[in-house]
């Protein structure tokens, strides 16, 4: 698909724009072009709100161009940051370098990558299809691959840049029906490792966020599910779901000058899943 650029949450805790944060100088990321895939809805959307927010040059993307340019007119509205949309499949190697090439003629390079597109496909093993296990590696794996890849080299000649790759709790930790996913997730929290021993001599940060279990238009039914909620809530330290914009000042501290001395590691937003039995 030809990338399509337009220029110029879902969480129950999002709130309206109410003008610029006070904040340290360390964490100002006014003017810095980011690109957030996978971000028409759910913590993609979430995400790219917050960088808008900051007063980041958004780019959002996706395959759903109504989807995407109903997101940037909304988030327009916020009068923050500018927003653009670009349309491809982060999953066709073509799509990416002609994706990534227009942003940089049209928006400028990318110095903010967040690798957020990703699947969730759950099945026994015994009964999961390989058609759906190369589609959880296409989608969870090589589109950040390949995004990374492609943005790459504009950061290494700027000198610094900063590369986010969504991770899961499931990089650490399996439930039954989800074997492949984790795998991919695994996979991807080693991949920002590797990146980072590959781009850390050219000044650029590689990390990973690894939500926990959120609340968002994708996990509905399970949040439907009174005994899964039950779960949730008896496994979570803290008690509960985490919402979308619980997400967002970790990515802030990732995309900004207050974590230049912070690569290659991958940060946990789980109301504590992971440090406890």
């Amino acid at each position: 698909m030809a990338p399509n650029l337009i220029g110029a949450t879902d969480s129950p805790r999002t709130t309206a724009y109410l003008g610029p944060m006070t904040a340290h100088s360390l964490f100002d990321i006014t003017g810095r072009i980011a690109l957030v895939t996978g971000s028409s809805r759910g913590i993609g959307r979430a995400l790219a709100r917050g960088l808008v927010e900051a007063g980041a040059r958004v780019v959002l993307n996706g395959r759903d161009e109504a989807r995407l340019d109903q997101t940037r007119r909304e988030f327009a509205a916020l009068r923050a940051g500018d927003v653009h949309t670009a349309a491809f499949d982060v999953t066709d190697e073509g799509a990416v370098a002609a994706g990534v090439d227009r942003i940089a003629s049209e928006v400028g390079p990318v110095e903010i990558l967040v690798n957020n597109t990703g699947l969730q496909l759950r099945a026994p093993i015994v009964d999961f299809a390989l058609a759906d296990w190369q589609r959880l590696l296409d989608a969870n794996l090589t589109s950040a691959f390949l995004m990374s890849r492609e943005v790459a080299p504009a950061m290494i000649a700027a000198g610094r840049g900063k590369i986010v790759n969504i991770c899961s709790v499931q990089s650490q930790l399996v439930r039954p029906a989800i074997a492949p996913y984790a795998a991919t997730k695994g996979g991807l929290a080693l991949l920002t490792k590797g990146l980072c021993a590959d781009l850390a001599p050219h000044g650029i940060c590689v990390n990973g966020l690894a939500p926990g279990y959120f609340d968002t238009e994708l996990t509905s039914a399970l949040v439907a599910d009174a005994e899964f909620t039950a779960w949730v809530a008896r496994r979570t330290p803290l008690g509960r779901w985490g919402a979308t914009a619980d997400l967002v000042g970790t990515l802030l501290w990732l995309s900004s000058p207050a974590s230049d001395f912070v690569t290659g590691q991958i940060v946990y937003v789980d109301g504590g899943m992971t440090a406890v039995l």
